[in-house]
């Protein structure tokens, strides 16, 4: 065999093996599927979706924890802003200072107790909003401020109640008062309360004298809020808080005005101090009278006045002559703008004329008073 033919050969041999590995490499790119990319798909939002009490709550601000101690956020905060805050009426809380001293005064006169008479606090809300907030069992007592004409509410709970009862039948210094529950309130009880009521509304009466004199009447007592209803629901009130300690025995007493009780006193509680008009700028009020002093009027002298039809006016030519109602002697009167002053006799002085002043006119419409 010759070299040629060797050579030959060994092509041949090359060419099929290269033609089997190519057709083997086709076959295993054909047999492998196509790789697609994987797109994480996104659930569209359910507008549907039902939410949670507690993404309630966060929403309308009424969630539990330290973040319930604050002033609340959400729709509350836009739902507070509406009302009116009672600090809008500074004089009202020193008012209702003035009324705890009073009433610590009082109580120990009433009880013949060691009584301590304080405020937790003083809110502005809603009238609707407070009916449904009281803790029941409680005596809630209406009463009416007879010169505003209106009403308020004073709300006694369970634990003051049986505390001024157990005081004043005699309980033992010391013992925290027997609570008894599921049973409604005796007539002892009622009556006690409101004597402890018609205390508070006299000491409130004399917290007001200062501002103004005002009788606060006992109506009712009232144990369903109900049938204390006082205002409209969505009206706005202030109330306050006062805790009454008697050693180891006490409660609380809510007092509640409603601002259209209050509006008779409205520009009197917008004072910063007591007496807060009456209050006197001596540098201005004498920079005020110099000025004054030198301002210049100008004085008329009224000989007479006369009324005339407008077509006797229109019908007057030069040379014309209006007989006046005045004679020699009759006199004079010195008119400043509409204002009547004095009156006097005209006369001559130095070659001028002039007018000696008689009397002063009162201040009267035109000096009718004079002229009779």
């Amino acid at each position: 065999m010759s070299d040629q033919q060797e050579q030959d050969d060994l092509a041949a041999e090359w060419g099929e093996a290269l033609a089997a590995a190519t057709d083997v490499a086709q076959r295993a790119i054909d047999a492998v599927e196509p790789v697609v990319p994987v797109v994480p798909v996104v659930p569209a939002p359910d507008a549907a979706r039902t939410l949670s009490q507690a993404e309630i709550d966060n929403l309308l601000g009424f969630q539990d924890g330290p973040a319930a101690e604050s002033k609340g956020s959400g729709i509350e905060r836009v739902i507070a802003r509406g009302l009116v805050s009672y600090e809008r009426l500074p004089m009202l809380e020193i008012v209702f200072d003035r009324l705890v001293r009073i009433m610590s005064t009082s109580l120990r006169n009433f009880t013949s107790d060691n009584v301590e008479v304080s405020i937790d606090g003083i809110t502005s809300l809603r009238f609707g909003d407070y009916l449904n907030s009281i803790p029941l069992p409680a005596m809630l007592a209406v009463f009416k401020a007879e010169e505003w004409d209106n009403y308020g509410l004073a709300v006694v709970d369970s634990p003051l109640i049986y505390s001024v009862v157990d005081v004043l039948l005699g309980g033992r210094r010391g013992t925290a008062p027997m609570r008894i529950e599921g049973r409604p309130y005796t007539t002892i009880e009622r009556t006690l309360v409101e004597r402890l009521i018609n205390v508070l509304l006299s000491d409130l009466s004399e917290a007001f004298a200062p501002l103004s004199a005002v009788r606060f009447r006992f109506e009712r007592l009232e144990v369903n809020p109900r049938f204390a209803a006082i205002s409209r629901l969505s009206n706005a009130a202030v109330m306050v808080r006062l805790r009454i300690e008697m050693e180891s025995r006490g409660g609380q007493l809510q007092l509640l005005l409603p601002y259209a009780t209050l509006e008779p006193m409205r520009e009197l509680l917008l004072q910063q101090f007591m007496g807060e008009k009456f209050g006197r700028d001596s540098i201005w009020e004498t920079h005020l009278a110099e000025e004054l002093r030198q301002t210049a009027v100008s004085l008329d002298v009224v000989l007479d006045e006369q009324t005339m039809d407008l077509a006797d006016v229109l019908r007057l030519r030069v040379g014309d002559r209006i007989a006046l109602g005045a004679v020699p002697g009759s006199p004079v009167r010195l008119r400043c703008g509409d204002t009547h002053l004095f009156e006097g006799q005209v006369g001559r002085r130095k070659g001028r004329l002039a007018v000696r002043i008689d009397r002063a006119l009162p201040r009267g419409r035109g000096g009718e008073e004079a002229q009779a």
